[in-house]
């Protein structure tokens, strides 16, 4: 099972950021957190890296019920979308898989909450044109 999902967009960086945090409004998530790993490796280690933002995406709603499941949970919260500049004037757009990411949790209450969750973000990425 691949720990994540990916599509492929034609268009610059910034507008692929655009789209997907707005094709994530759609399914209910927010972002709470943005790292640009170009400026903090820059920053850090003085080293060149092409853009690539990690977009900390939240369903509140989600993120409620599976801390109400298990309480530590948050350690895999908020789910990640990566946008990636591949350099070849395209843009690539990851997204967690839930489903993987919970196998490594023996907690059977969680199971439908990451297979909704996951077709949520399913749905995120095929909504990106």
């Amino acid at each position: 099972m691949e720990y994540f999902f990916s599509k492929i967009l034609h268009t610059n960086f910034d507008d692929a950021k655009a789209k997907v945090i707005e094709a994530l409004k759609t399914e209910g998530f927010g972002i709470l957190t943005e790292i640009d790993m170009q400026s903090k490796l820059k920053e850090k280690l003085g080293v060149d890296f092409k853009k690539y933002h990690i977009l900390g995406a939240c369903n509140p709603a989600f993120a409620y019920k599976a801390l109400q499941a298990e309480e530590k949970i948050g350690v895999m919260l908020p789910c990640n979308i990566l946008v990636i500049d591949r350099e070849d004037e395209t843009i690539e757009i990851s997204a967690v898989n839930p489903i993987a990411s919970m196998m490594a949790i023996k907690n059977p209450a969680l199971e439908p909450l990451a297979n909704e969750v996951t077709e949520k973000l399913k749905r995120v990425i095929e909504l990106l044109k």
